[in-house]
């Protein structure tokens, strides 16, 4: 006979295992209560306002050339007077050009006006070769030339008028300018009396007066200063400045160092019928004056050497 089975037990422990996930489920069910969070104060810094930054600015356009002068050379026999002289002149640019005498001063700006040519090199103006349509390239250069040659006989008037309709001017233009040049220059009471003379102050302002008569693009100006009182030189300089601030350009030659520091915005120094320097006057410069880099770069001496004699006085 088979042994009974007790079939209590696991009724029993079917109702504690109930009971049991009864009870988990209760807990499991059980609703905590939600958590406080202290509040805390949180005080709100006013931003300041950031500007937004600046557009970057356009580079500065590069003025048109207006004068190109390349490898020009010119030689006096066995002297050479220009040696291979290059130089860039832009648009509304006070140029200046300095150097020693003899340097190749005068021989460079004659070659540019067509008044001596050269051996080798180019020479444009306004996009016109100077030398291969001289005519085209003059219409829009005005000169004063180093040791003037006026025509002496004439009045002044006579000589603006000349000069005037010689560059196809009218005669009602001619003289209308003519009358506004010598107020500028303070010369009105010289137009009636001979060129031959003035003073040579008064012809340097006449013959700068021709120069400007049929408002040439370029003027190209050999020591416009010689010979010319403080006063009028600078009323001569306001004159030019104005003249660049409208547009033109000029191109001069000075031993002024200080004038042309103060004056141009661009140098070239010329020695031994070389540019050995070029640029804006800052950029020659560096940390010297005008005239300090150029006694450097001419080679000259500050003092006098082996003149002790000099000091002695003789009694």
């Amino acid at each position: 006979m088979a042994p009974e089975v007790d079939t209590i037990a696991p009724a029993a422990d079917t109702a504690i295992a109930v009971e049991t996930v009864e009870t988990i489920e209760k807990v499991d069910t059980v609703v905590m209560p939600p958590t406080v969070v202290p509040e805390v104060a949180v005080e709100v810094t006013e931003q300041p306002d950031v500007p937004e930054p600046a557009p970057a600015r356009a580079a500065e356009p590069i003025a048109p050339s207006v004068l190109s002068i390349t490898g020009l050379h010119k030689r006096f026999g066995d002297t050479i007077a220009v040696d291979g002289v290059s130089l860039e002149v832009r648009e509304g640019s006070f140029y200046g050009i300095v150097g020693p005498n003899g340097a190749g001063k005068t021989t460079t700006l004659s070659m540019v006006t067509g008044l001596l040519r050269p051996d080798a090199g180019r020479v444009v103006v306004h996009g016109v070769d100077a030398w291969a349509d001289p005519v085209k390239a003059k219409r829009t250069i005005g000169v004063l030339p180093d040791k003037l040659r006026l025509f002496d006989r004439l009045t002044g008037a006579q000589l603006l008028h000349y000069a005037g309709t010689l560059r196809g001017l009218n005669a009602n233009t001619v003289r209308s300018r003519s009358a506004d040049l010598a107020k500028a220059f303070g010369i009105e009471d010289a137009l009636n009396r001979l060129v031959a003379d003035y003073s040579a102050g008064m012809t340097k302002k006449i013959a700068l007066a021709a120069a400007m008569i049929h408002s040439p693009r370029l003027l190209v100006l050999d020591e416009p200063f010689e010979s010319v009182d403080p006063v009028s030189a600078a009323n001569v300089i306001d004159i030019l400045q104005r003249y660049v601030a409208a547009g033109g350009t000029v191109l001069l030659s000075s031993h002024g160092m200080d004038l042309i520091q103060r004056v141009c915005d661009s140098v070239a120094i010329i020695v031994r019928g070389q540019v050995l320097a070029s640029g804006t006057i800052d950029e020659v410069r560096g940390e010297q004056t005008l005239e300090e880099r150029f006694v450097e770069l001419a080679g000259g001496r500050k003092a006098a050497e082996g003149m002790e004699w000099l000091h002695s006085f003789s009694d």
